[in-house]
């Protein structure tokens, strides 16, 4: 019996969105509208991670740990497994950039700072973008969950 994925794909494209437009507007320095809202992409993850590591755990399960990501994406179009790969590659380099230029502040009080909510939300892009493609590649090939 496959799980309910839909609702958690949908879920985590909505997240990947909304994480692609506060990035962006971070990166033009520009403070969101809605202020402190943004902080619900951080619990969201949560909403939309946990689900796509458990049914990956059971994919996984009995398979060497260096073929994780080539089996629990297999059920995926090539350039999409390749899109999470650019996107965990892009979020180290978007969090040593934050790390470079930032630095560890204190938290911000009131609207959240364009240059914090940059550094989150490079972490946000990858969560998203690796739980849709996780439930994505499940729910293109149910088998997956049969191994």
């Amino acid at each position: 019996m496959t799980p309910p994925l839909l609702p958690f794909m949908i879920l985590a494209a909505i997240g990947f969105l909304a994480s692609v437009g506060a990035h962006i507007a971070s990166l033009l320095d520009l403070t969101l509208p809605g202020g402190k809202l943004v902080w619900l992409l951080h619990a969201g993850v949560f909403i939309v991670w946990f689900p796509a590591i458990l049914l990956a755990s059971r994919i996984n399960r009995g398979r060497p740990q260096f073929e994780y990501w080539k089996s629990v994406l297999s059920g995926c179009p090539p350039w999409m497994r390749y899109a999470v790969c650019a996107l965990f590659v892009y979020a180290i380099g978007n969090f040593a950039w934050f790390m470079a230029t930032t630095g560890l502040q204190p938290p911000p009080i009131g609207d959240a700072p364009p240059s914090i909510v940059r550094g989150f939300s490079g972490h946000w892009l990858i969560f998203y973008g690796a739980a849709f493609a996780m439930l994505f590649s499940i729910y293109r090939n149910p088998a997956l969950l049969k191994r």
